[in-house]
């Protein structure tokens, strides 16, 4: 099995590479923190391929996937996980290049990193691509204009690219994470039910990948969660979360 993930470093990412790997699998990491790959690749020597890039920069992800196809061939399953939480606030003018910032690395990033592929797993008629949204998309949240509209874009891309895949051979993958235990999620200081250490997310991921599901929820508890917000009506749910805790405001990614 041949599998590429953006965002490999850390956090979900990390924990989805060691799984394949230890399956036996071949895998491309891309992450932005150099160093932290190689302590990857110094793991499974010979079976990762480490590049050092940052997921706004096409050209850099070209490279990349030319040099991966080159050297294994054609991907089974290519994942878009490279994310940022950023709490953002439209008042502060500041933070419009907090939003963009987002914007660019949740959505186009994705964009970007499936690109490569797309041509090369038509051909082959099959594969897998699979782009890590969130609940955070579900409805929008306070204080979270930036990441909240990023996934939610995220979904719509990733359904309107399952149906331009449709009948191809080369499945599309939503999955929408809720709590994982990350250096993101570590800082903050609201209650998050039902979270998940990052290898047990990871499995499930796995699982669902394996089966090609369109669309899922990691874990279930949380797409119960999203499944009532998303029927709240607008009044109550204005009044329900107008004072809601959320990630403070930070810098630009």
């Amino acid at each position: 099995m041949k599998v590429v993930i953006t965002g490999a470093s850390s956090g979900i990412g990390l924990a989805l590479a060691r799984l394949y790997l230890e399956r036996g699998a071949s895998v491309a990491a891309f992450a932005r923190r150099g160093e932290l790959l190689q302590v990857l690749a110094a793991e499974f020597p010979e079976k990762v391929f480490c590049y050092a890039l940052d997921v706004r920069d096409a050209p850099a992800i070209q490279r990349a996937a030319g040099d991966f196809m080159a050297r294994v061939g054609v991907p089974d399953i290519v994942i878009a996980n490279a994310g940022v939480s950023r709490g953002t606030l439209t008042e502060y003018v500041e933070d419009e290049e907090v939003f963009q910032s987002v914007m660019d690395i949740n959505v186009l990033g994705m964009v970007k990193t499936f690109q490569p592929f797309l041509a090369p797993m038509r051909e082959a008629k099959r594969g897998t691509l699979v782009g890590i949204a969130s609940v955070a998309g579900f409805r929008g949240l306070p204080g979270s204009g930036a990441y909240s509209s990023s996934k939610a874009a995220a979904i719509t891309y990733l359904e309107s690219l399952r149906v331009e895949m449709f009948g191809s051979g080369v499945k599309v993958v939503t999955l929408c994470p809720g709590y994982i235990k990350t250096p993101m999620t570590d800082i903050n200081t609201y209650p998050m039910p039902f979270i998940l250490e990052a290898d047990a997310a990871a499995k499930r991921m796995a699982r669902v990948i394996a089966r090609g599901t369109a669309f899922a929820v990691v874990p279930w508890q949380m797409g119960v969660i999203g499944w009532v917000m998303k029927r709240l009506p607008r009044w109550l749910y204005d009044r329900l979360f107008a004072k809601a805790p959320h990630k403070a405001r930070s810098s630009v990614a």
